[in-house]
């Protein structure tokens, strides 16, 4: 889902006290308690014996956080290698065509392509699971593809950039490809090839995505509306009540379907497709709160291209300019976002901070061809 998306970080030294929002979005285990704070329904509890935050959920889940992570400025890359994530979602094979356009088609009006190159690259769920890596954290990537040359391609492009295969095959379903085909550094077209996965093997894929659960520190569902993500309601009421995470980069307009996820990501365009036309800041604030209160969403990250990005969570709305100096490719940049998001606030950065410092990197992909990944370094050297 193409979308365009200062640096946040807050300053070191922070009271241990002071838990944002984006607290209550980090796992990890925890022990005996007692209560020291409270948030409207959300209880911060100390952990005496191993220093653990533990935050208990009025709607019954419960998310740990260590508390030496909990004032983190910049996450070191140590800290981003033992971070577990699966990304869950539509995979797709990225197929480029690149060559020299000489002449027009006598048989229509027209580019006439001499191939000259050609790429293969991971693709919607694909690409998120990619930036993950690319990161330094530890990617699992769970999807649905068939039995095909395309989903032998996928699974070479998987191995070599170190992200875990939890692929579910369907001999009747065509993997999804997309082929573009460019000359003189310009897309001319898209071809699309595409099926929806049928009930079987998507019954299959929840059942594994169950058991697989207490090995990830997050969850990320990335939707492009191809079918993997069937079963998404489910699939967050499981990671919930699992303490993990949920964040979602969502697709088309009827957002109910991601009903008590974490953080969900959606581009301006695609929230007012689902929240209403929003023709003021004040409007676009009311319809961002009205949607996290009905949807019981810890928070809605509104990506706005030239314009930044818009956090609304409990504590307001945070703006953040826009970082890219030079749009040449919007192509992944909200995989881009999401994926940098997940890794920094799984490996222990408040949201707020890790908004700005995913803004930053939506800001350097848009810069670049085609889906490209983004590496711990562009961000924090």
């Amino acid at each position: 889902m193409p979308s365009g998306r200062p640096d946040g970080r807050g300053a070191p030294g922070r009271s241990s006290q002071k838990i944002s929002t984006a607290h209550r979005l980090l796992p990890s285990p925890g022990s005996t308690a007692a209560r020291i704070g409270e948030s409207p329904g959300w209880n911060f509890v100390r952990q005496r014996a191993i220093g653990n935050w533990d935050l208990t959920s009025s709607r019954g889940s419960k998310l740990q956080i260590p508390a030496t992570q909990i004032s983190a400025a910049q996450i070191t890359g140590a800290q981003i290698a033992t971070t577990r994530i699966l990304i869950a979602g539509d995979v797709m094979l990225d197929r480029y065509w690149f060559g020299d356009v000489e002449r027009i088609s006598p048989e229509a009006p027209v580019p006439v392509v001499h191939v000259t190159r050609e790429e293969y690259r991971l693709g919607g769920a694909g690409n998120v699971a990619l930036n993950v890596a690319s990161l330094g954290a530890q990617a699992a990537l769970m999807s649905i593809v068939g039995e095909d040359d395309a989903a032998a391609r996928l699974r070479a492009l998987l191995h070599d950039a170190g992200i875990e295969p939890l692929l579910e095959s369907d001999p009747t379903l065509p993997t999804t490809v997309k082929l573009r085909v460019s000359g003189r550094a310009q897309q001319l077209i898209r071809l699309d090839f595409e099926h929806a996965p049928g009930t079987h093997v998507l019954d299959r894929k929840l059942a594994r995505f169950r058991t697989l659960l207490d090995r990830f520190d997050a969850v990320l569902l990335s939707d492009y509306g191809k079918g993997s993500l069937a079963h998404v309601q489910a699939m967050i009421a499981l990671a919930r009540e699992a303490g993990k995470p949920v964040l979602i980069d969502p697709k088309d307009g009827d957002y109910t379907r991601y009903r008590g996820a974490t953080v969900i990501t959606p581009n301006r365009a695609e929230f007012e497709l689902a929240a209403g036309r929003c023709d003021s800041e004040a409007e676009l604030e009311q319809r961002a709160e009205t949607m996290r209160r009905d949807l019981a969403l810890d928070a809605v990250l509104v990506t706005r291209s030239h314009e930044g990005m818009s956090l609304f969570d409990d504590e307001g709305h945070l703006r953040v300019p826009a970082a890219a100096r030079e749009v040449f490719d919007v192509t992944g940049a909200g995989d881009t976002v999401i994926a940098t998001l997940a890794t920094l606030i799984a490996s222990g950065m408040p949201l707020r901070d890790a908004v700005g410092i995913a803004n930053r990197a939506a800001g350097i992909v848009v810069g670049r061809f085609g889906t490209t990944a983004i590496a711990y370094e562009d961000l924090f050297s």
